[in-house]
């Protein structure tokens, strides 16, 4: 008996002056992009949609597109992320903070809160700056 393949799915929320949708959990540290698991019989385009909706109140009202795809060790060796840029958006009303997500804020990219991880960091400097992309988290 083997454990299966887990899939993940990012969002990268992008504001017309260039900032950035980011989570703050209550389970883990530091500031994320929204996202989380993929369900049984979802598409990963649903599972983005559903995640955006719950963690942070937004939804996107453009088609999703995906920048990349990461092999997230940290997590399991059996952990894989699914990066989506969305730029075409509504925010649907504030996100009361619960156990799950403390807070949900955009930021300047180039004044992210302390904090903030280094897989999140590293994906935007591949969109925003030309950074060599890679295959890990």
């Amino acid at each position: 008996m083997t454990r299966p393949m887990t899939l993940g799915v990012r969002g990268v929320v992008v504001a017309d002056d260039e900032s950035v949708l980011l989570v703050r959990h209550g389970y883990v540290p530091g500031w994320h992009f929204p996202g989380g698991g993929v369900e049984v019989g979802e598409t990963f385009v649903d599972a983005l949609s559903r995640e955006l909706e719950e963690e942070a109140s937004v939804r996107s009202t453009g088609t999703p597109v995906l920048h990349g795809l990461y092999f997230n060790g940290h997590v399991s060796r059996r952990d894989h992320v699914a990066v989506y840029v969305i730029r075409e958006y509504e925010v649907l009303g504030v996100r009361t903070p619960d156990r799950e997500i403390e807070e949900a804020r955009f930021f300047p990219r180039r004044a992210l809160p302390e904090g903030t991880s280094k897989g999140t960091r590293s994906r935007l400097a591949e969109i925003f700056d030309g950074a060599r992309s890679s295959d890990l988290w």
